[in-house]
């Protein structure tokens, strides 16, 4: 055996000389059990030309199946089959964020984590993708063990204060709530995560103490260990607004390492589209893009860290990030004194500079800066996306309500899509409408996050 994976190995290099090297063992053997000259020269005339495609075709067939498998899911259970490849890359962010814009792309809306509605896992939810518990920060598997069980034996949870009665202590976390209000894993419970952050600390002491005496049996077998012993008192949740759109999303990356219920960015993809070569996403899985190449990309920036080196020069490390990943940008010398002043938090820019592979990972040096004319998007149609099968006269007549309620001059397109196309309508003039934030905001309480997607 040891002599035939010998010749295996040298088959699959396609190296003459080493074939050359194993005719002699394989000869002396084929001779040993009784083949002669003849029939050992006319199997390794068969064998010397099978080498040279044996292999690749074998990987072709057997990659080709696997597209075949991945194809066809893909087209007849798409959001099966998404929801399971965004499960198969929950610990990278580089590779969910790139599957999450595919999913915008495919008309897929992928909701934020929800305690009546998640798995550990991502999952199918009709039409939708729900976020699984287990890719929140600080939320381990025995909490999602818990909460998934405590829901199945007691039902879903009517209320914050009715989720703490019903899970396990082990939940009752104050930095495992804290990362599940972040997240927005009670939104169904509760529509302004401040107003739970404010009192969730009050409210696990509550039920903490409770929990406790039920687990060591301090209770009473008659009746209890008084009037008020063994149950909590509920905490009253304040009535106060939510956080702004930019709160509320940087503790849901917080949390998650991905916008999930809404970006920054939503509503300039088609800036973002004109100005760059192609997206980060893109370009980080882009293995054949060559150290010192020129790209351009467009977004906003996330991080910036101004720096000293050891010469006394200024210099900068930008987080640029679009809708669908990040990368980090280097500026140095001449570079970083011309642009300084442009680099800011929350800056779209458009930057053009060199490729840097660093290990397994690219960034960019800076060579050039400019500012996007954010105001282009207002001169293109608003898309829409739907998926043909909400495609309903209820959320048709809902839709058609939305866009009166904010008439404008810009042209509307609805783009409906289907496992393997997808089709575009242009509305009537009368719904031409004016973009707006309240505009993108009641779109996508109608129809999900991704209905704005290019």
């Amino acid at each position: 055996l040891g002599q035939a994976d010998l010749l295996r190995r040298a088959m699959g290099k396609k190296k003459k000389s080493e074939l050359d090297k194993q005719f002699e063992n394989f000869s002396r053997g084929m001779a040993e059990r009784g083949y002669s000259r003849d029939a050992v020269e006319t199997l390794w005339n068969i064998l010397v030309p099978f080498s040279d495609y044996a292999f690749n075709k074998a990987h072709s067939a057997a990659y080709g199946l696997v597209s075949y498998w991945t194809a066809y899911l893909k087209a007849n259970y798409p959001t099966e089959y998404m929801a399971a490849l965004l499960t198969s890359v929950r610990d990278d962010k580089d590779k969910s964020a790139l599957y999450l814009g595919e999913c915008r792309h495919m008309g897929i809306t992928v909701l934020p984590p929800d305690v009546n509605s998640s798995a550990a896992d991502f999952r199918a939810v009709g039409a939708d993708i729900r976020f699984g518990l287990s890719a929140i920060r600080n939320v381990g598997a025995n909490v999602v063990d818990a909460i998934v069980k405590a829901r199945e034996e007691k039902g879903a949870f009517t209320s914050f204060q009715d989720f703490l009665e019903k899970v396990p202590a082990v939940v009752c976390n104050k930095r495992t709530i804290e990362s599940l209000i972040k997240a927005g894993a009670f939104d169904s419970l509760h529509p302004s995560r401040r107003a739970l952050l404010l009192v969730h600390e009050q409210a696990v002491d509550a039920v903490v103490g409770v929990k406790r005496k039920e687990a060591e049996g301090q209770f009473d077998l008659f009746g209890g260990m008084g009037a008020d012993d063994g149950v909590s008192v509920a905490v009253e949740v304040p009535d106060v607004p939510d956080w702004d759109k930019k709160q509320r999303l940087a503790f849901e990356r917080e949390m998650l390492g991905l916008y999930v219920s809404d970006h920054p960015l939503s509503g300039l993809e088609h800036v973002l589209a004109t100005a760059a070569d192609c997206s980060i996403a893109t370009l980080l899985a882009d293995e054949q893009r060559a150290e010192g190449s020129m790209v351009t990309v467009c977004g906003l920036v996330t991080s910036l860290q101004r720096k000293m080196s050891k010469n006394g020069n200024p210099w900068a490390a930008v987080t640029l990030e679009d809708i669908d990943g990040s990368i980090e940008i280097l500026f140095f010398g001449e570079t970083y004194l011309t642009y300084a002043t442009v680099l800011a938090e929350d800056a779209v820019v458009t930057v053009r500079g060199r490729v840097r592979r660093r290990d397994e990972t690219i960034q960019l040096q800076a060579v050039e800066v400019s500012i996007p004319d954010v105001s282009a998007a207002d001169a293109r149609p608003l898309t829409i996306t739907m998926p043909v099968a909400r495609c309903t006269t209820p959320v048709v007549e809902r839709l058609r309500e939305v866009l009166a309620a904010h008439p404008g001059v810009t042209q509307v397109n609805l783009r409906l899509t289907q496992p393997g196309r997808a089709t575009v309508m242009r509305l009537e003039d009368t719904l031409r409408v004016e973009r707006s934030t309240a505009l993108f905001g009641d779109l996508k309480a109608l129809l999900g996050p991704g209905c704005l997607a290019p």
